[in-house]
């Protein structure tokens, strides 16, 4: 299957998107990893984003298109993948449309995580990181340390990333309000898009997915 993944920060994309890649058998591309792999290797696609990055400058809509094709020419995507912050806005659906148009291909569906505003501010600011280890992630409702403040894992000390203050955080939707949200109605037109909520436990929301998924490509199969 060939999917795109979107949903407002704080929908668990991330955590959807590997379980779903590992269910489905393809491969997850996320944008994050692509610029970390780009930078990485030093490419000349690594070297121009992060240019921009070291200036706090947004990576150009042609840098981060040229890496997802890039990465969508290699054989481990032949048969399928989960593009998971790509596409970002409609310049780089329009984008994909023709990179799969030239490669004879079509995408299965778009997936559309929805979560209240609400739930995602308190999502992202309960969220608490180790300051020893950045993987160690608690939550001051969903997953409590043993002691206050302390990681469970190491000891570390907890703390609230400044991007995850809840003015922040809404500034964060305000912009995918404005950028992303727009993609839904555009892959809409094309009779792709299923919705499901992204409330409840991380298994009953791929669940979710995976049936909305299969109950869309059976569709277009008979269509």
């Amino acid at each position: 299957m060939r999917i795109v993944l979107v949903g407002p920060p704080g929908a668990g994309k991330g955590t959807q998107a590997a379980f779903l890649a590992k269910n489905l058998s393809i491969p997850h591309i996320s944008t994050g990893d692509l610029f970390r792999a780009n930078i990485n290797r030093g490419t000349d696609l690594g070297k121009r984003a992060k240019a921009y990055m070291d200036a706090g400058d947004l990576v150009p809509d042609e840098v981060t298109i040229g890496m997802a094709e890039d990465r969508l020419d290699r054989p481990d995507a032949s048969e399928g993948f989960l593009l998971d912050g790509f596409p970002r806005n409609e310049h780089q659906a329009r984008a994909l449309d023709a990179y799969l148009a030239r490669h004879e291909i079509a995408l299965d569906g778009v997936l559309d995580l929805e979560v209240p505003e609400d739930e995602v501010v308190k999502r992202i600011a309960g969220r608490r990181i180790c300051r020893n280890d950045s993987a160690h992630v608690f939550h001051v409702e969903y997953k409590q340390p043993k002691t206050e403040g302390v990681c469970d894992e190491c000891g570390g000390e907890l703390y609230r990333r400044d991007d995850d203050a809840p003015d922040k955080v809404r500034n964060r939707l305000e912009i995918y309000h404005r950028e992303t949200e727009p993609i839904i109605d555009y892959y809409k037109k094309q009779g792709l898009v299923v919705t499901i909520s992204a409330l409840g436990p991380v298994a009953e929301v791929t669940g979710r997915a995976m049936a909305a998924l299969h109950a869309g490509a059976d569709s277009e199969k008979s269509a």
